[in-house]
């Protein structure tokens, strides 16, 4: 289907989306090239490329990128790919090149910052029309490459909002990664998990701010884990504090998750406020409030600890969960494809035991292998085949619609609700962002 701007306008409507703009192969390509290709994509963190030499591949809409740390310590974003005759530059995951790219084919070799440093045999282009300094064959760089306190994205619009002004109040997310340290900084843990679901890419998203969900889905992750919280009590041991992430979906039940409020930022953000703070009375929380008060005084640490978020949204390609020091990368992979990178992060000069008790929460809630991403995974799956049924046209947002409590470019859910406003929010930005060729409105 050729679809034009008011074509696609017509797929959202205030309470409600048109299924095809979940299955619409011809819809996807078009989100590559006006939201993936066109908006601020998260690239990798700065501890990821540590080293001079140091590389990370990225994915930015359709377009293979590398991160590279040149031997000046600067960072770069770039194509991966040679300008000779196309091959990647870059295979493995991630490395360290050394001083410079050599290209696998021809060994033409790069500097980090993808600039040609010299070609083998270089007399075969005596009297042709190749220059070595041309911008033609150097390794071409995003159009826009930012970072915010170490976290890097990149554009491949020539123009646009800058990274600062995109983010907004997201930044927050990222004011938390780092400020929630009390050494100030913090750093990429390992390796991601890796999952491609067999889902849309904005199913993900809706999924992550969906609080009428959880007790329904993972009740049965919650019913086992408060068996096996009693048990331990029962012989005389306390659980954990990791156990009860799971335990609360089963003991909250499906009504409960209504004083979780919601809001929904310019450029399609979302945050979900009110849940796990992580501030328990007991001895690892008071040394590590401890350590935050010496770091950064009483006043200011109260601040930064007492900020209410648990779940930022980054749209389009973000989930980031600061309390529990946690990242999900979205990578659209297709209409019914989405591929999901799930980092964790250590807090400088924090005590070991909130690292672990974040862990917990990495391995229990969002690792690949857990009950919990079972049923989500499934779900999603279940709800990508649905809308691929002719049975109704449309996906229903309906619930405390008309309702929001809408604060200049803010808008929140209703007090005790469990509103699906991020659905209709992010909808309705992923209209105008799809629906213009002008960027972001």
């Amino acid at each position: 289907m050729g679809w034009t701007d008011k074509t696609i306008s017509a797929l959202v409507e205030p309470n409600r989306a048109h299924r095809k703009a979940y299955v619409d192969p011809d819809l996807f390509e078009l989100e590559m090239e006006r939201i993936f290709e066109r908006l601020w994509i998260y690239i990798g963190h700065e501890s990821q490329v540590k080293s001079p030499g140091d590389y990370y591949l990225a994915q930015v809409g359709r377009q293979p990128m590398v991160m590279t740390r040149d031997h000046n310590g600067e960072i770069h974003v770039l194509y991966n790919r040679c300008p000779h005759r196309g091959t990647q530059l870059c295979s493995a995951r991630k490395g360290n090149a050394g001083r410079r790219i050599r290209c696998s084919y021809h060994a033409w070799m790069f500097n980090l910052d993808g600039s040609l440093d010299r070609i083998p045999a270089s007399e075969g282009y005596d009297g042709t029309d190749l220059k070595m300094d041309a911008p033609e064959f150097q390794v071409q760089k995003a159009p826009r490459a930012d970072n915010y306190r170490g976290f890097w994205f990149a554009s491949l619009a020539e123009e646009g909002p800058d990274l600062e002004s995109h983010l907004g109040y997201a930044k927050t997310a990222f004011d938390q990664l780092i400020d929630r340290a009390p050494g100030g900084e913090t750093e990429v843990v390992g390796e991601c998990f890796h999952m491609i679901q067999q889902s849309n890419w904005k199913i993900f998203l809706e999924n992550q701010l969906d609080a009428s969900h959880p007790g329904a889905t993972h009740e049965s992750t919650g019913v086992a884990a408060m068996t096996v919280e009693r048990e331990m009590r029962g012989v005389g041991n306390e659980p954990p504090v990791a156990y009860g992430f799971l335990s609360d979906f089963a003991r909250l039940g499906i009504d409960g998750w209504g004083k979780f409020g919601t809001v929904g930022h310019p450029q399609g953000h979302c945050t979900l406020e009110g849940y796990m703070g992580l501030r328990p009375d007991d001895e690892d929380t008071n040394e590590y409030v401890r350590l935050m008060y010496e770091a950064y005084g009483e006043e200011q640490a109260e601040e930064i600890l007492g900020v209410n978020l648990h779940h930022v949204l980054v749209y389009p390609c973000l989930s980031v969960q600061p309390p529990l020091q946690q990242l999900r990368a979205v990578r659209p992979l297709g209409p019914d494809r989405t591929l999901t990178e799930i980092w964790h992060f250590r807090l400088k000069d924090a005590p070991e035991a909130i690292y672990q008790r974040a862990l917990g929460y990495y391995y229990l809630v969002n690792s690949p292998s857990t009950m919990v991403n079972a049923d989500d995974l499934f779900n999603w799956w279940k709800v990508q085949h649905g809308l691929n049924s002719n049975a109704s046209d449309w996906v229903s947002f309906h619930r405390n619609a008309g309702f929001d409590v809408v604060e200049d470019d803010v808008r929140k859910s209703t007090p005790g609700s469990m509103s699906e406003m991020p659905m209709r929010h992010m909808m309705q930005v992923w209209k105008n962002y799809m629906a213009s060729n002008d960027g972001e409105k």
